[in-house]
């Protein structure tokens, strides 16, 4: 794992330029940047090899149909944690899933097209072997989705 303090200034340039536009060229980053495009080039390759830095599509979800999210508290029993999260990994609709601190050992965020397939993913999650109780809370609407890390 690369640490934190290989990145300097120009890396984080380089990302933040990404994270707003992932198709920007090189030149015109190196543009802004006032460096070569050589530079730039150099440096994204690094940040990629090293796992620093993932350039990806991001979908508009609604475009596609899906319009409902929900974040689903999870409460497991410990033995079972392995287990439950592997199961909760093949459930369609189910993008993130995350180990929490407190009450709910598991948070997973669920987006679906309408409100069925959240009952249908809830009930699936009861289904699984060392689940104690869940909380869903649905998603009313996003006012904020930033990659920007920097």
């Amino acid at each position: 794992m690369v640490s934190v303090e290989i990145i300097d200034h120009l890396d984080k340039g380089i990302i933040k330029l990404l994270s707003k536009d992932g198709r920007m060229s090189f030149t015109e980053i190196a543009n802004r940047l006032n460096v070569t495009e050589k530079t730039v080039r150099s440096r994204y390759n690094n940040l990629v090899e090293n796992n620093i830095l993932e350039v990806v599509g991001v979908i508009n979800p609604i475009s596609l149909g899906v319009k409902v999210g929900a974040i689903i508290q999870i409460s497991v029993v410990p033995p079972n944690m392995d287990h439950a999260i592997q199961q909760l990994r093949d459930i369609t609709g189910i993008r993130f899933i995350t180990l929490t601190s407190g009450e709910y050992q598991l948070l997973v965020q669920a987006n679906v097209k309408d409100y069925e397939e959240i009952t249908e993913i809830v009930k699936s999650i009861h289904q699984l072997q060392g689940i104690n109780k869940t909380n869903v809370i649905l998603q009313m609407d996003v006012y904020k989705n930033s990659f920007e890390y920097i």
